[in-house]
């Protein structure tokens, strides 16, 4: 394994994955930690900044080596975990937990999956695990 593809790729692929690997970080203590505290509310600011940034980073990251239907389905997968995000944000103020909670928890698990796409062939993850 090694940093090099990481460090040496273009921008905002290097912030996109730092950013990514935090949220991943901060979400799976949201999902381990007592929720309804103050530390659970500051957690989900955090993570929601976490996740807005990589979303919106990931607009503007443009793979074409990656081969299809990959290449076309990210965009939309942000948009996604955009409308997820804020209708979970929504559903808390609104006092509707159980089913915040259920959103939250269905967009860690979604996010999950989009990271898991950034393993194949092509784009910057696999090189940084094969060393290719």
């Amino acid at each position: 394994m090694t940093l090099v593809p990481l460090i040496t790729a273009t921008i905002p692929i290097p912030h996109h994955a730092v950013a990514a690997v935090l949220a991943t970080l901060v979400g799976t203590a949201q999902l381990w930690l007592t929720k309804g505290t103050v530390l659970h509310r500051w957690l989900g600011y955090v993570w929601t900044s976490l996740i807005v940034f990589v979303a919106l980073t990931g607009f503007f990251i443009f793979e074409t080596e990656v081969a299809p239907p990959f290449n076309y389905l990210s965009k939309p997968l942000l948009g996604l975990v955009l409308v997820m995000l804020w209708w979970g944000i929504r559903l808390a103020r609104a006092g509707k937990i159980k089913e915040h909670r259920q959103t939250m928890i269905q967009l860690f698990w979604l996010t999950m999956l989009i990271g898991l796409l950034t393993i194949q062939p092509g784009r910057i993850v696999h090189q940084m695990l094969t060393s290719a």
